[in-house]
């Protein structure tokens, strides 16, 4: 009867031991999630009540720095425009010299070779200048020596061709050199009212100033982000032309050959 007793008492004992630490465990993860809920509300507000940014920098900035982050996105976008276009007229060029290595040449004539070129081709325009060329060397100009004239024909149409390949790459170098500064330009304007909001409000305290002027950073980013592909795109685009031009002049040659061979014959 005794040892039932024990037993009995021990069963009580264990089932409330149990008891207790489930409820324990149900306290602690309780515990648990109100602080996660908590820190994730922290974070939250911390999250919304920044007031400093690019949104606040346009909302609280002045007609100077709106126009100068104007500026910056406009220097952006004319960049970004001319690499682009630069591109799909570079790789037009490339199929045109492929086009006229693989037509031109093959023809019996320069006048039936010109015909067999696409109407906007590059090769097609120095070929037609240079039979007008030789087929002008009358009067006046006969006076010059035809090697010479027919030169200065293929000359002057491939620098027309070089002109236009080199067509918009002056913004690219504008935008490089000077997005910068004026980015810079527009730290300072922001950092000059910054200073004169804290003096006025007569509070130095960190957070005071370090929003401000942490705000007015953001043109010097900027400016620095539109810079780094201008003069990236520029470098990349005059190589590229080099590269095209290698292909026109190389063309320019071999026609002034031919079209001396005819004229001799």
């Amino acid at each position: 009867m005794k040892t039932k007793n024990m037993a009995s008492t021990a069963s009580k004992w264990l089932t409330f031991s149990l008891l207790g630490a489930m409820h324990w465990v149900a306290q602690a993860s309780e515990a648990a999630s109100a602080v996660a809920a908590a820190s994730a509300a922290v974070a939250t507000t911390a999250v919304e009540e920044n007031p400093y940014g690019l949104s606040a920098l346009w909302a609280q900035g002045d007609f100077v720095a709106k126009g100068t982050l104007l500026i910056l996105v406009l220097m952006s976008m004319g960049s970004w425009y001319v690499i682009i276009t630069k591109l799909a007229e570079q790789a037009k060029l490339n199929k045109q010299a492929a086009a006229a290595k693989k037509t031109f040449w093959t023809a019996s004539t320069v006048e039936l070779g010109k015909d067999t070129l696409a109407a906007g081709s590059a090769f097609r325009y120095i070929a037609e200048k240079g039979l007008e060329g030789a087929s002008k060397h009358t009067g006046l100009l006969g006076a010059v020596d035809f090697n010479e004239w027919v030169t200065m024909s293929l000359q002057r149409a491939i620098g027309n061709v070089q002109s236009r390949m080199q067509d918009g790459l002056a913004v690219l170098a504008t935008v490089g050199s000077t997005a910068p500064f004026v980015g810079l330009f527009g730290t300072v304007w922001g950092i000059y009212h910054a200073l004169v909001k804290i003096g006025m409000s007569g509070q130095a305290s960190i957070d005071k100033v370090a929003g401000p002027v942490g705000e007015a950073l953001i043109m010097t980013a900027i400016g620095l982000a539109v810079a780094v592909p201008a003069v990236l795109g520029y470098n990349w685009l005059v190589r590229r032309n080099k590269a095209v031009m290698e292909e026109v002049n190389a063309f320019g040659s071999d026609l002034h050959a031919v079209l001396l061979g005819q004229a001799k014959k």
